[in-house]
């Protein structure tokens, strides 16, 4: 056991200082599906963050009859 975990720490050394654009950009990819879960609950839980009501997506109509335009009204 000791031994696999050994080769794969220096092998992701050794890419980390030949390539580091490629190993970094693998490290982060693995970690965004992780923050994606985690980072919600941890901004509810510890900060108390709470999600803001939507914004209307349409303008509530006067409860009356509508009267017509006339001339430059609009």
């Amino acid at each position: 056991m000791s031994l696999a975990f050994n080769r794969t720490y220096r092998y992701l050394q050794r890419q980390a200082h030949e390539q580091p654009v490629l190993f970094w950009s693998v490290v982060l990819g693995g970690i965004g599906p992780v923050m994606a879960f985690s980072v919600p609950r941890i901004r509810e839980s510890y900060f108390g963050y709470t999600r803001q009501e939507n914004v209307p997506s349409s303008f509530p109509l006067p409860n009356r009859a509508r009267r017509p335009t006339e001339g430059y009204e609009d």
